[in-house]
């Protein structure tokens, strides 16, 4: 959301509360018109599936404020009723769709007027006028009230002076402390476009070390192998700098709870650069975290993959094909760890086992399947409910898809691995084939309201859990993290 507008000083001002992510009141205040919707230029930017990119307007005119419904899908409502234009009173609540946010409206009272003038203060502005209101060529006034008025012409004259150089000096001043404040905000600002475009230099050289690890695995070349380890180490040294700027900019400074530090870390695990990340997605993170910890789900599968040996055989997989070992996460939000499970079923088949691999795309990773294929039920001659054949084949999966289409982005690959052929790829294919522009960021600025709900909350659930599973005791859960004794060290 922005911040609060003033206008017009005879427009009185209006006071506008809104419910936040976290169930508090976020207050504003507006003079001149403003917009309410979903999309960030809009004045008051909501989330919600009943809100519009531009849903109402609120405005000034012929002396009181107006509601305007800018044709939203969901219509506008005051008091229950949908309206199209409604006048606000001292107080009215509006409501984005039957179903949407709510949004309390509250006309504030001008300032009082100013009292009146006391006898005194009356007899005090004559005198004041008398001797001292210009009037030197008054023939008029005696000798003694032209006496007063020559010499507060005189004290006046020094002061003038001497307000003048110090006017001047304040104003040297300003000018000086303007200055260096932009100094400082243009430096910030080169600053973090430097760091940024180092991050994603480093996605590029990702790529690049991806596709020779590909080669490489093919031929077993020793000359391949050391090729790989000088990209690895020049990128370990580019990482370095890009830490460099992100403690010069404060960007994990002393005030950000631990929680928060949490969410910006798997976010740079995933690909995903902190500085350029959307205004809502900390706080969205937040929200899905709540939901994990309103059932009881997230606990259990992790002791059961813990119980049956999952946890080490895939974070093993997946850091041998050198994918961040969170992707584990993405095993738990298809099955719950289950290896047996069968999907629904789909035009593509029936997805099966812990990693919910369709017939197609399992057979093109080298998995068999069964002869009940198209039944919804396990098969003991399908790969897919063998879990260590499928973990290897997933992990070959999601790699070739960070390496490509997703271009280095975990966020991308998730998207792409929940309902890649149907909608969300030729999305992702559309943006340029270069990890700066094509990134978790730009797909949700461009394409937020074509990507599905479902695959929004999966990435979400899967970012989420991947935050939790970094210190599941900071977020009230009984469990240690399952991926501790792998896990680096990151900012």
């Amino acid at each position: 959301m922005n911040p609060s507008q003033r206008g017009n000083a005879r427009t009185p001002s209006l006071k506008v509360s809104v419910e936040n992510s976290s169930g508090g009141q976020e207050t504003f205040h507006f003079e001149r018109t403003f917009r309410i919707g979903r999309t960030a230029d809009c004045e008051i930017s909501l989330r919600g599936e009943c809100v519009s990119r531009t849903h109402t307007e609120v405005a000034f005119e012929d002396g009181q404020w107006l509601i305007r419904d800018l044709q939203s899908s969901n219509g506008t409502y005051v008091d229950g009723e949908r309206i199209q234009t409604a006048p606000v009173g001292k107080k009215s609540t509006i409501r984005l769709g039957q179903t949407g946010p709510r949004i309390s409206l509250e006309v504030e009272s001008p300032a009082a007027n100013q009292a009146v003038p006391t006898e005194t203060e009356v007899q005090l502005s004559h005198y004041v006028e008398h001797y001292f209101g210009g009037h030197d060529s008054d023939g008029n006034a005696g000798q003694h009230t032209m006496f007063v008025r020559q010499a507060f012409k005189h004290v006046q004259s020094k002061q003038k002076k001497r307000y003048r150089s110090i006017i001047a000096g304040l104003v040297l001043l300003a000018v000086g402390v303007g200055w260096y404040a932009f100094y400082e905000h243009e430096q910030s600002r080169r600053q973090r476009i430097l760091a940024e475009n180092l991050f994603y230099t480093m996605k590029s050289l990702d790529l690049d070390i991806a596709h020779l690890q590909s080669v490489v695995m093919g031929t077993h070349s020793q000359m391949g192998m050391e090729e790989i380890k000088k990209y690895q180490g020049r990128r370990n040294e580019m990482e370095k700098d890009y830490d460099h700027f992100l403690d010069t900019l404060h960007v994990y400074d002393s005030k950000m709870s631990e929680q928060d530090r949490l969410i910006f870390r798997i976010t740079r695990v995933f690909g995903e650069c902190e500085l350029n990340m959307p205004a809502s997605y900390v706080a969205e993170v937040h929200k899905y975290i709540k939901k994990w910890q309103a059932s009881d789900r997230l606990p259990k599968a992790i002791q059961l993959a813990n119980e049956r040996g999952y946890t080490s055989n895939i974070s093993q997989n997946l850091l041998a094909q050198g994918l961040p070992e969170q992707f584990f996460y993405l095993a738990l939000q298809e099955s719950n760890f289950d290896p047996y499970i069968s999907g629904p079923v789909t035009r593509a088949g029936i997805a099966k086992g812990m990693w919910q691999f369709i017939p197609q795309t399992a057979i093109q990773y080298g998995l068999r399947v069964g002869p009940f294929v198209d039944q919804r039920r396990p098969d003991p001659g399908d790969d897919r409910h063998h879990y260590e054949l499928e973990t290897k084949a997933a992990a070959r999966y999601l790699k070739d898809l960070y390496s490509t289409d997703a271009q280095a982005s975990g966020f991308l690959v998730m998207a792409s691995y929940n309902w890649g052929e149907n909608q969300v790829l030729p999305l992702i294919r559309s943006m340029p084939a270069n990890p700066k522009d094509r990134n978790f960021w730009q797909l949700l600025a461009k394409y937020r309201d074509q990507i599905p709900l479902e695959t929004y909350d999966y990435v979400f659930y899967i970012a989420s859990a991947a935050v939790i599973g970094e210190n599941p005791r900071l977020f009230g859960f009984q469990f240690d993290n399952p991926l501790a004794h792998e896990t680096t060290t990151n900012p």
